[in-house]
């Protein structure tokens, strides 16, 4: 039931801020690079790891959303690769809010069996923009099966995320 309530948490939450429209249009950073170290199984510790995970985060923009795809790998050999959408609301000045939900393939090594391949990871991030255009944050992310397979245990990871427009890499 916990988990249910988690799920339904952080979907109303992506809920309300699609309705509530953006606060500020982010500035055009680019292409971004998001990469990640993370608690995975923060909330049961059941069968918790070490997580590192690295996004690309597309500047295309359609309405609100915009396409983003990564992949993560626990200490454990479990692995997730994963695409869908996310918003990038701006607040204040330099605080930027960042739900993102996305399908996946799941692959559970010697670590946590989430009892089917295909698992979708909602997620929740709040960064602080640096004038260089990159950001630092933290997130909260729960990845479950949605009730695909015999079990759905879910899981929830707690990361600290450096975020870096793409060009960095690419300038002469």
């Amino acid at each position: 039931m916990m988990r249910l309530a988690r799920s339904l948490g952080v979907f109303g939450l992506f809920g309300l801020c699609v309705l509530a429209g953006p606060v500020q249009a982010a500035p055009d950073d680019g292409d971004l690079l998001a990469l990640s170290a993370a608690y995975f199984d923060a909330n049961q510790r059941d069968e918790d790891a070490a997580e590192a995970r690295i996004e690309y985060r597309s500047d295309k923009q359609f309405w609100w959303f915009k396409p983003f795809g990564g992949i993560m790998a626990t200490s454990d050999g479990a692995a997730h690769g994963f695409a869908g959408v996310l918003i990038d609301f701006a607040l204040f000045d330099r605080f930027y809010v960042t739900p993102s939900f996305a399908p996946g393939l799941y692959h559970d090594g010697d670590g946590k069996d989430l009892h089917h391949t295909l698992e979708f990871r909602s997620q929740i991030e709040l960064s602080y923009r640096f004038r260089s255009g990159s950001r630092l944050g933290l997130s909260f992310n729960h990845i479950s099966n949605a009730n695909l397979g015999e079990d759905n245990p879910g899981v929830e990871s707690a990361a600290i995320t450096y975020i870096v427009p793409l060009e960095r890499f690419f300038r002469r």
